[in-house]
């Protein structure tokens, strides 16, 4: 009885993943204005968890840099509420020290 619901549940993982690739890969908007946009919202709906997946993306790629990333922290403040940019201001800082991090140790000692 677990196998059909097994099928179903695959099913509509791969088409929901299949939606989403189709949405992100459309030629109108490029990768960074999409992912400014779904920052935003993200952010105006107080949606922590997704919009850290969304920083670490958005940094890691290059689509944003750091100092553009505390920048849609200043904008979004303004629109979203003060509480809401705290809360992406923390994210950012955070996100910034731990690729900042993780690059140093790659890097090993100087010397």
């Amino acid at each position: 009885m677990s196998e059909p619901a097994m099928e179903t549940v695959d099913s509509f993982g791969m088409t929901a993943e299949r939606q989403f690739a189709d949405v992100w890969s459309r030629p109108v908007l490029s990768m960074r204005e999409r992912r400014l946009i779904l920052l935003g919202l993200l952010v105006g709906q107080g949606l922590h968890e997704q919009t850290d997946v969304q920083l670490d993306a958005a940094l890691r790629t290059g689509e944003l840099t750091e100092a553009e990333l505390r920048e849609v922290v200043v904008f979004l403040t303004h629109y979203a509420g003060w509480a809401r940019g705290s809360q992406l201001n923390d994210q950012v800082e955070k996100l910034i020290e731990r690729v900042r991090k993780a690059r140093s140790d790659r890097e090993g000692p100087a010397g």
